[in-house]
């Protein structure tokens, strides 16, 4: 006998439908509609077809704005999740010590992003910033309002404090669900610290650290606020990602068809490296001697 269809469950889902069309899908399409269209204004509209997005392509702006996108993201990777792992590691797993050290690692992710720029600002400035004073007096010359090595090290060093607790966390609690007969079946065995992270820590922590890397990989490309607040994309263009650029364009320009369609292209490239990211990192895991 089959089991009976009940319709009622899809009322419970139907506000989160319509929740997600309202902030998602309608927004979405609007940019579709303005990246193939032009306007003069008062809502004149003019077909461009694909006009925007191949000027997009072939635009040295924006690929000298992806370049600096990736590198950016490739940087904080590289430093936020060997580093992430590393604090999880030396975190004590009983005691008083766990409660303080897991709030102190959630503290910089309850601070709003325009304050954290807001801090760093002010805290690398060269006159009464604490960071550019010491700097200053010791010797090294440093100024991100002015060179743009000390404006990329300035960003880098601003969202590694911001956002390794992130993986901190993760890593942790990934940590904490390793049963303890793993390791008590190491030290049986005589196994090096080094073998112990090696063989058991780290395959089990192989679905956090997905997880980590995907959502650190998409703030980091997207990141836009606290660069903004410290730089404004300069000196120069230095620090001008494509979030930077796109507002640029949008807002301070006003030319709403490219970048809607920069937009669109951003989005896809979005997407396709979070998917790359995704395939290789659950194929080597599945790849290697034991994994599942």
């Amino acid at each position: 006998m089959d089991k009976p269809w009940n319709n009622k469950a899809w009322f419970l889902v139907l506000p989160v439908v319509v929740l997600v069309a309202f902030s998602a899908v309608i927004p979405l399409m609007t940019v579709v509609n303005y990246s193939v269209q032009d306007t003069f204004g008062q809502n004149v509209f003019f077909w461009a077809g694909t006009d925007w997005y191949e000027q997009t392509l072939a635009s040295e702006r924006f690929r000298d704005a992806l370049v600096r996108n990736l590198v950016f993201s490739f940087l904080i990777l590289a430093i936020e999740v060997p580093l992430g792992i590393a604090v999880a590691l030396a975190m004590p797993r009983k005691g008083w010590g766990v409660s303080v050290c897991l709030v102190l690692m959630a503290l910089p992710l309850l601070i709003p992003w325009n304050v954290v720029g807001t801090i760093w600002q002010v805290f690398g400035r060269i006159d009464i910033g604490l960071l550019g004073r010491v700097l200053a007096d010791i010797g090294i010359d440093y100024n991100y309002t002015q060179e743009p090595i000390a404006a990329w090290a300035t960003v880098i060093v601003m969202d590694v404090w911001h956002w390794t607790s992130l993986v901190v966390l993760l890593c942790y609690a990934g940590l904490v669900s390793i049963p303890d007969a793993y390791y008590q079946a190491a030290r049986i065995d005589g196994a090096s610290r080094w073998a112990v992270f090696r063989y058991i820590q780290l395959p089990k922590l192989k679905h956090v650290l997905l997880i980590a890397i995907l959502l650190r990989f998409m703030d980091s490309f997207m990141i836009y606020t606290e660069p903004f607040v410290v730089t404004g994309g300069g000196p120069g263009n230095s620090t001008t990602f494509l979030s930077i650029d796109l507002v640029k364009m949008a807002i301070g320009q006003f030319d709403l068809g490219p970048a809607a369609a920069m937009s669109i292209v951003y989005f896809l490239i979005v997407l396709a490296l979070s998917y790359v990211f995704y395939t290789v990192m659950t194929k080597t895991g599945a790849d290697r001697p034991g994994g599942r």
